[in-house]
């Protein structure tokens, strides 16, 4: 229960939602609940609830919820401010909200792949193993998302700039 809080904050960094995080790692503990024994005597019963969890999200049988997220409620605050350079919350809200749906936008694997590499700062090897995968795959699936929120970026940036000169 104390890791509680941070399993919460990978399941959001995974979903995207804070209640479909919750949802997710509840049905992860109950099912480590009946298998604990066997989870404790693991080498990380922690990685191990983790690799559940991921499990839960990428065979999560609903998928069109989660590419249709409404994300506007949901601040990057709540799971990690790693950036630490955006003072004026105004920006920050602004910010978090299109960091959230342009994520929302990427398949579920894409997702997966850049939360595994920027949030739990996995390398390719153990992001393929995690989503038996190869190295390469991983690195495919990251230059897709990563290409994919660039353009999404780009056009919003287009769109800006022609309402201003309007």
């Amino acid at each position: 229960m104390a890791r509680l809080p941070s399993l919460l904050r990978y399941a959001v960094v995974l979903t995207g939602d804070r209640h479909l995080a919750q949802d997710v790692v509840q049905e992860v503990l109950a099912r480590a609940h009946v298998r604990w024994k066997r989870i404790r005597d693991a080498d990380s019963p922690e990685a191990y609830v983790r690799r559940m969890v991921l499990n839960e999200y990428l065979s999560w049988r609903r998928s069109w919820a989660v590419r249709n997220l409404h994300l506007a409620g949901e601040r990057l605050a709540e799971i990690d401010d790693a950036r630490g350079g955006v003072h004026d919350h105004a920006d920050r809200v602004v910010e978090s909200d299109a960091i959230w749906n342009r994520l929302a936008k990427l398949g579920r694997k894409q997702r997966a792949v850049l939360v595994l590499r920027y949030y739990e700062q996995l390398d390719d090897e153990s992001i393929g193993d995690l989503l038996n995968c190869s190295p390469a795959t991983v690195r495919s699936q990251a230059s897709k998302a990563l290409r994919t929120l660039r353009l999404s970026s780009e056009r919003e940036m287009m769109m800006v700039s022609a309402e201003e000169k309007s």
